[in-house]
């Protein structure tokens, strides 16, 4: 009589395990002879179509256009130059750069500038503005009127890459933009919040001119501690009038 097929074994437990509570990287998987569980396999895939989601995602402007009041800030809608979801991906220089529409409406809002002016920008995942903006700016944005800074209106801003606010920071006369921006998509980030801040915008300026706060999330860097980062950077970048490689996070060293 034949030998019976064996049954597949149970998963191998990993001795990583214990480590899993401290990341949400892809470490302790477990083992099933030579291959990941089943369970790990289906879960990337599941991972892998999140971000790939994420990357396709619009904004909810009608729901965003209808709590971003409580802000009370000035708002305006804008657009790259790319006419497409599509266009955008395979052209990141027409997200660079604002539709003539757009720039006419920033040129007639400018009147004698500010100092800040902050951009909410669907970037490669919408979800994350979607989700984390209007949170995030309800705790930062009673800090900066604290401070008396001078704030311009709220852009919305859609098919946009980072350096679009430097264009819109330019036409609205701002001494700072700051670009809120749904950053690329993880495999266990699909809607990670990306800030980037830059002194004396103007179109042409390269990512060695910004600074940036990343992984703004609950899962992440939650909001209180994104807006208090911010809040510093941004001051201390209008106190020194720069921003980008010269410019340090040393928030930390006020806390020792």
């Amino acid at each position: 009589m034949p030998d019976l097929p064996s049954l597949p074994s149970a998963p191998e437990p990993d001795p990583w395990s214990g480590l899993k509570a401290y990341t949400d990287a892809r470490i302790a998987l477990g083992r099933t002879g030579t291959s990941v569980p089943l369970r790990e396999s289906l879960a990337f895939k599941l991972a892998h179509a999140h971000a790939r989601d994420a990357v396709y995602s619009v904004l909810a402007t009608d729901a965003l256009l209808a709590a971003l009041p409580v802000l009370q800030l000035p708002l305006c809608q804008v657009r790259s130059q790319a006419p497409t979801r599509e266009d955008y991906l395979q052209r990141p220089d027409h997200g660079r750069q604002l539709d003539e529409p757009s720039k006419a409406q920033l040129a007639e809002l400018a009147s004698e500038g500010c100092d800040l002016v902050i951009v909410l920008a669907d970037g490669l995942s919408a979800t994350a503005i979607n989700e984390h903006a209007l949170p995030l700016l309800r705790l930062l944005l009673p800090r900066l009127r604290e401070a008396g800074l001078r704030l311009g209106p709220l852009v919305l801003a859609e098919q946009a890459r980072v350096a679009l606010g430097d264009e819109v920071g330019q036409l609205l006369r701002a001494r700072l933009v700051l670009v809120l921006i749904g950053e690329r998509p993880g495999l266990t980030s699909p809607h990670s919040l990306g800030a980037y801040f830059t002194h004396g915008p103007r179109p042409g300026l390269t990512d060695e001119a910004r600074n940036c706060v990343s992984n703004i999330r609950p899962e992440g860097l939650a909001y209180p501690a994104a807006a208090a980062k911010l809040f510093f950077l941004l001051q201390e970048s209008l106190r020194r009038q720069l921003s980008g490689v010269a410019l340090k996070d040393q928030s930390d060293l006020l806390h020792e």
